[in-house]
Order: structure tokens, then C-alpha cells, then sequence
């Protein structure tokens, strides 16, 4: 696990939206808005790892691509170290690009077959002007191949030879190429099998301590997230709804939907017995989000006022944030 350092965060989100609209008729009018990330507030330090996890389609790498400004935000600020992310020009942020980088979901998309291992990886030394000259770029391409677990034999080969797990040691060596200072890991792995999966998260957290990296780890599985992160933050429906430890969350979950999600993590030992959580209902639209806290409509130990208030994180315990009224204690009738 990461070890938190003190001092000033690295990143800062605050206030973050993102919303998609909707449009139709015959203008093509804007009809409605789907509410991917909505009010999303969070904080990073040097060398930890924030684990965001929830279920598919909650918001977490739309999340991650706004950070990064892959994708526009509608509000909000991002800023790292110093910077306001949220307001700079291309040319800020091309600059800017050094220093935060990601690790895409699907190994055999976020590759272009048409391009071998070795420029894949250089692409990124070329366009910052960090390899004077082409044999300094393959020297630090095989560099960065032999870091991740690969060979300089791989170098001239094209994405199509390589497996699954061998394709996503590529894409983290294209994202170190430029030495950042902030990985975005967007569900790194996930499309991969258990036995590959457990091999590159050890392979994270390797190099994060070899090179003092800070990641955000995005994933929809709780059990892949607790050994690396540092803290863990709960989304649902577009709102962080949990903000804990990562043995504070496992341990002793405060939020209904914590637990639930913690309940279907399968346990290894036989003998131990976990009451499995089943939900009522389905997950509702993000299109038109009920009021109220968001998960009002299929929580178990709801009251009247949880449709009508919104929920704002409360700190329960010292570093253990919740956004339920009923369980930090200030419910209303």
C-alpha cells in the first residue's frame, strides 16, 4: 500500500461537473442532460493512491477524463499542484501533459496496430521534445520496456503479438514516458484475466514506489482496489458518497451502499459466513436523478427526509467522510 506523505495536495477537484446533453427535434435542441459526474469534490496527496470505485456507469471515468481534460467539464475546478487545470489554453496544457497521464480501460483499443511498441511508447518523447535524437528515444523506449517486464526484443514487434496482460504493461510504459507526476489508472485491469490482473497491480505499486508516482485508481471492484489505494472514495449516480481509508472502508462501512458493494466481494475462506446485501430496485437514470440523496430509492434504512435533502459528506470518525444523514447521525423526520 502507498504511503501518504505530507503537505500540499498534488491534486485539488472541486465542485466538478460533467453533463452530456440530450438533443432532439428538428433544431436539434438540447432536451435533456444526463448527469455523469454532478458536484464532485476530492483531494490528493504526493505518493497515495485513491481508490474510486463503484458500479459501472456511476460517473468514475468520465471522473478521470475530465481531470485530465480528455473531456470538457461543465463546473467546476481541477487544480494540480499550483495550476487551474480547468482554465488553461492548449498550449498550457499540452506543457501540462508531462506531468499527468492515463492508463486506458481496454489494452486492445487504446493501442494503434498500425504503429509498433517502439513508437507507441516514443510517440510521447517526440512530441515533448524529450529524445534529441532517435537512438536516445529507442535507448529510453527500451528502458522503459525492461522497467514494465518486457524486452528490448519487443521493440520493432506491433500490438497485435502481444496478449492482454502485455498489452497494458505497453500503455503504462507509454505513460510514463514523459516521467509524470499523476497516473489516472481508468479500470487498468479489468478486461484482463484474475491471474494478469494480480501481476500488474503488483506491477503498480512497484513503480510507485520506484519513482514516487500518485495514482487516482478507478474500478468497479472493490476486492482490486484494496491492497493498492491509500484511501478509497464510494461513487453512485455521479456524487462521492464515501471517503475512507482503505482499512477503514473494509472494515467498518458507514454508507448503505458501501456495504452493499462490500457484500458481493466474494471471500476466499469457506468458513466465513457474509450476509449478502440485495438491493430493491434498479439503478435509477442519471438523465432524471431522484432528489434528495441519490440512493434514497433503493436504501433499506431510508427516512422521509432523505428524499428531500441533499446529502453533503459528513467526517463520522477522524479521515472517514459519509453523505448519509441517517448513519452521521443528523436525520431529520
Amino acid at each position: 500500500m502507498a504511503q501518504v506523505q505530507t503537505g500540499q495536495p498534488l491534486l485539488r477537484v472541486k465542485n466538478l461537473r460533467k453533463y452530456f446533453p440530450i438533443r432532439g427535434g428538428l433544431f436539434s435542441r438540447e432536451v435533456a442532460r444526463v448527469h455523469a459526474v454532478d458536484d464532485v469534490s476530492f483531494e490528493i496527496m504526493p505518493g497515495e493512491t485513491l481508490g474510486l470505485v463503484g458500479e459501472s456507469g456511476c460517473g468514475k471515468s468520465t471522473t478521470g477524463r475530465t481531470i485530465l481534460r480528455l473531456i470538457e467539464p461543465t463546473a467546476g475546478d481541477v487544480w494540480f499542484q499550483d495550476k487551474n487545470v480547468s482554465q488553461l489554453d492548449k498550449r498550457q496544457l499540452r506543457a501540462l501533459r508531462k506531468e499527468m497521464q492515463i492508463i486506458f480501460q481496454d489494452p486492445y483499443a487504446s493501442l494503434n496496430p498500425r504503429m509498433t511498441v517502439g513508437s507507441i511508447i516514443g510517440e510521447a518523447l517526440v512530441i515533448h521534445k524529450l529524445a534529441p535524437t532517435r537512438k536516445a528515444r529507442e535507448e529510453r523506449v527500451v528502458q522503459l520496456l525492461e522497467v514494465v517486464g518486457l524486452t528490448a526484443d519487443h521493440l520493432r514487434r506491433y500490438p497485435h503479438e502481444f496478449s492482454g496482460g502485455q498489452r497494458q504493461r505497453i500503455g503504462i510504459a507509454r505513460a510514463l514516458a514523459v516521467n509524470p507526476k499523476l497516473i489516472v489508472c481508468d479500470e487498468p485491469v479489468s478486461a484482463l484475466d484474475v491471474s494478469v490482473q494480480a501481476q500488474v497491480i503488483n506491477l503498480l505499486e512497484d513503480l510507485q514506489s520506484k519513482f514516487g508516482l500518485t495514482y487516482l485508481f478507478i474500478a468497479h471492484d472493490l476486492s482490486v482496489v484494496e491492497h493498492i489505494s491509500t484511501r478509497v472514495a464510494v461513487m453512485y449516480l455521479g456524487k462521492i458518497v464515501e471517503v475512507a481509508t482503505a482499512k477503514e472502508l473494509y472494515t467498518n462501512p458507514k454508507h448503505p451502499y458501501t456495504e452493499a458493494l462490500l457484500s458481493a466481494v466474494p471471500v476466499p475462506d469457506p468458513t466465513v459466513k457474509r450476509k449478502r446485501i440485495i438491493l430493491e430496485g434498479d439503478v435509477p437514470s442519471p438523465i432524471n436523478p431522484p432528489s434528495g440523496c441519490r440512493f434514497h430509492t433503493r436504501c433499506a434504512i431510508r427516512v422521509p427526509s432523505c428524499s428531500r435533502n441533499e446529502q453533503v459528506l459528513q467526517e463520522v470518525s477522524p479521515g472517514h467522510w459519509v453523505a448519509c444523514q441517517v448513519r452521521s447521525g443528523v436525520a431529520t423526520a
